[in-house]
């Protein structure tokens, strides 16, 4: 519930409403927006980064807390692994339980490989069910993928990998259409038409939801999916190192049993890493809307075989996580609030940015607002925050819209004692996700051989910044990639010799290089119980 003080400058919301109503606020020039991120956005400052001194990207800048989990010891380093047990023997290996890998697992099936799907938590933790907004494809008459590809290359500043940007949209249709045929229940029509709406950055409405438990939606049908056809899920089982062959090809993975705590051995002819983000590193003590167990994994493992990282450096940070209340701070305010046609506004009641810049530049402003024009709203907590004037999606779009475009966005608040339908929320940027990773081809293979990426922990689709509902494609559409092309490649392979001696070689590589460390990673779990210095050495 808002303190007295909280309620009487939200009366300046009320009062500048009908002064802001059918009045488009202009979009910055492209200059505005450059000076915006240069001066404001978290990724163009240098604190919080260091550059690598070793491996494919030795000499290149990455967040510092991403830097430490590189450049330290693995688990197995003192850890005799005997390779010649094997407990699970697999066609296809998929390392993490989100949509990118049930994806994944699903389309190997098809081609007849056997498959196991090995994650950290629970089947189905992940940030895909974190997904609220929606899911982009331009399938629509006035749309085509042509305009969704200029769209996605602007919105990540044109340095995305043009071949898996183009591969993205080209396959949106039809990843829509596979979701919709296996019971996703996308928001439509009477006549059955999808619903469909505009995103920050976007040149056309495209935007595929169900409410805003999109994720979720999607995560549910997947899962249950991959259980009617038997794929085996082992739970609780992360994995902590890579296994190769004697040609240095990837041939497995080793698994820790969190409830037993033993090591296991799984061999494969083809590897599918899809571990997902890093918000739990908390880049610059930012909050995050990620999941519990969003630590970086994949990006450190594949980084160790010799996988080369593509935008490390980029992460994004989303423009309206909660701001207040302090029991959900950092909690997601999905963009689609925005797309109804919620405004931002500093104290004073003003609006300050158009609603729907791509995600960097409204993060930045809304940055800017806060931190250097000393325009945002206190908190108790000490933070600030600005308002984002929820009362006028009903007031645009007549009343229930929120109750049943945002339903879950507005019971999230209702626990709180806040209406959103009658007043506005606080919001401010919250780390949501991590714009590179590793590298990919099309196929979602990387440069080692038979080792596949997919989902967030890949990198150069998006560039330098991604837009709204194109996480939820991406895990769709290189997931598929990634299963259908192991699910293929695997029946022309013979795996050799297994190996760890990898792990050597980047140890002995770290020390040449002047890193003295006694970190070790993955780290696999955040610990919020002792200090960050505690946390990275253990």
């Amino acid at each position: 519930m808002y303190t007295a003080d909280m309620r009487e400058l939200m009366k300046k919301v009320v009062e500048t409403r009908s002064q802001r109503l059918g009045k488009d606020f202009p979009r910055m020039s492209p200059e505005e927006k450059i000076d915006v991120l240069n001066e404001n956005h978290p990724d163009y400052t240098d604190k919080g980064f260091r550059v690598l001194k070793h491996g494919v990207n030795k000499g290149q800048r990455v967040p510092k807390e991403l830097a430490d989990l590189i450049e330290a010891k693995s688990k197995l380093e003192n850890i005799d692994i005997n390779l010649g047990k094997i407990d699970y023997d697999v066609d296809v290996l998929i390392i993490g339980g989100g949509g990118a890998g049930a994806a994944a697992a699903l389309e190997a099936d098809e081609k007849g490989a056997k498959v196991l799907i090995t994650t950290k938590l629970r089947f189905g933790d992940a940030n895909t069910m974190m997904a609220e907004g929606g899911i982009q494809a331009a399938d629509k008459e006035n749309d085509s993928p042509d305009k969704h590809y200029l769209d996605v290359m602007g919105g990540g500043h044109y340095t995305n990998v043009p071949e898996l940007a183009a591969a993205l949209v080209k396959d949106a249709p039809s990843a829509i259409k596979w979701l919709d045929d296996l019971g996703v229940m996308f928001d439509k029509e009477a006549d059955g038409t999808m619903v469909t709406t505009h995103g920050g950055g976007t040149s056309r409405k495209r935007m595929h939801a169900a409410a805003d438990y999109s994720g979720a939606e999607i995560m549910r049908v997947l899962r249950d999916e991959v259980r009617n056809k038997g794929i085996e899920v082992l739970e609780f089982s992360p994995v902590v190192e890579l296994i190769l062959d004697s040609d240095g090809k990837a041939a497995g993975a080793v698994l820790h049993d969190l409830e037993t705590g033993r090591y296991l051995v799984a061999r494969a002819k083809t590897v599918i890493m899809a571990t997902g983000g890093a918000g739990r590193l908390h880049y610059q003590g930012f909050p995050t809307s990620n999941h519990y167990g969003a630590t970086a994994d994949g990006l450190v493992m594949g980084y160790r075989v010799g996988v080369e990282l593509a935008f490390a450096d980029t992460i994004q940070y989303h423009p309206t996580g909660v701001a207040y209340p302090a029991q959900i701070f950092g909690a997601l305010v999905t963009e689609k609030v925005r797309s109804l046609g919620a405004t931002p506004l500093n104290v004073d009641g003003e609006q300050f940015v158009y609603h729907l810049e791509t995600r960097d530049v409204e993060a930045s402003a809304i940055i800017r607002e806060c931190n250097v024009k000393g325009k945002g709203l206190p908190t108790p907590s000490g933070g600030s925050g600005v308002w984002l004037d929820t009362p006028l999606i009903e007031i645009i779009h007549g009343e229930g819209t929120i109750e049943k475009r945002i339903p879950a966005m507005m019971r999230m608040y209702l626990k709180f004692g806040i209406d959103m339908r009658k007043e506005p929320i606080l919001v401010y940027p919250t780390l949501h996700y991590q714009n590179g990773g590793l590298l990919i081809k099309e196929n979602g293979e990387t440069q080692v051989e038979n080792l596949y990426v997919a989902g967030e922990c890949a990198g150069g689709i998006h560039g330098k910044n991604r837009l709204m509902g194109n996480s939820l494609l991406d895990i769709i559409v290189f997931g598929r990639r990634a299963g259908k092309d192991a699910g293929e490649k695997y029946k022309s392979i013979e795996v050799k010799e297994l190996t760890l001696d990898h792990i050597k070689k980047y140890s002995d590589e770290m020390k040449y290089n002047g890193v003295e460390t006694d970190r070790v990673s993955p780290i696999l779990l955040p610990s919020y119980t002792h200090g960050r210095e505690e946390d990275e050495k253990n």
